[in-house]
């Protein structure tokens, strides 16, 4: 497995939709920036639905001093649509992107001129050369909608072909499924690093429910252990901090390029598994 040489470490936030969500996210921001991220990603809601609010919260992060990457979907949008966001990046010193095709919108919006993340990532190369720094999305476990396993890597391949900087993958708590993948990309000449994405388990239900729409495996021992705890929410998080602490522990022993945090806007639990790991 290729082994890169310096550790990437980034924590992901959502747009809050409330004053009082943006205030509580400040919060989170100032305990995590102490951990000194690489950066920190914003992502983007199906169709570019957060747009305005995904730029205002990126913009306060960089105003704060800390490299902050806006998440970029491109499903629904038109050529002319990305190339006005990247216009509006650019003008304001955002140099780092992750692009993504994005979830379909519900209704009846249309795909849009971009089917796949790799046109995306192509048409920002064509339109900005290498000014930006993409990375795009990895599934160890393979995309929902993939039609095997063979098909989702040569997608992979293609985003990487298309001029990815680096990958960040969907969250998984089998380590295998990531270390397998790292070999079979190796296989096909691609070796960008490929971050590992970490879910905390805090609410077995949400977690339940986001794995069944992505396409994430919880295994049958975790997930009869969260089962049974119900609703004790104190040993659902202590369970939940062993098991994820361990992982991250295997991934970065064996050689994975740094952990990215899917926090959904809290800080806690990415700092306890932090201050664990001695990082």
């Amino acid at each position: 497995m290729t082994t890169h040489k310096t550790r990437t470490f980034s924590f992901e936030f959502f747009p809050p939709k409330t004053a009082e969500g943006m205030e509580k996210l400040r919060e989170t921001r100032k305990q995590l920036a102490q951990l000194k991220p690489k950066f920190f990603s914003v992502t983007f809601g199906a169709g570019g639905s957060t747009r305005d609010r995904t730029l205002e919260t990126v913009l306060e992060i960089q105003a704060d001093g800390y490299d902050a990457a806006p998440h970029l979907s491109c499903i629904g949008s038109t050529q002319e649509n990305i190339r006005a966001i990247l216009a509006e990046y650019r003008s304001k010193g955002i140099k780092h992107i992750v692009a993504l095709r994005g979830d379909l919108p519900s209704g009846t919006m249309g795909v849009g001129e971009f089917r796949f993340a790799n046109e995306l990532i192509a048409f920002i190369r064509q339109e900005t050369g290498n000014y930006f720094n993409l990375e795009v999305a990895a599934y160890p476990e393979f995309h929902p909608q993939a039609r095997s396993a063979q098909e989702d890597l040569l997608n992979f391949k293609r985003k990487v072909d298309a001029g990815a900087n680096a990958a960040i993958t969907q969250y998984f708590f089998n380590p295998d499924a990531y270390f397998r993948f790292q070999d079979e990309c190796e296989a096909m000449g691609v070796n960008i690093p490929v971050v590992p994405g970490i879910m905390p388990i805090t609410n077995y239900v949400q977690l339940a429910r986001f794995s069944d729409a992505c396409g994430a495996e919880i295994p049958r021992w975790i997930r009869k252990r969260l089962e049974g705890y119900g609703d004790d929410l104190p040993s659902i998080r202590a369970f939940g901090l062993d098991v994820v602490t361990a992982l991250c522990d295997k991934l970065l022993s064996q050689g994975a390029p740094g952990l990215h945090f899917y926090t959904l806007n809290q800080a806690g639990t990415a700092s306890v598994i932090w201050q664990r790991l001695g990082l």
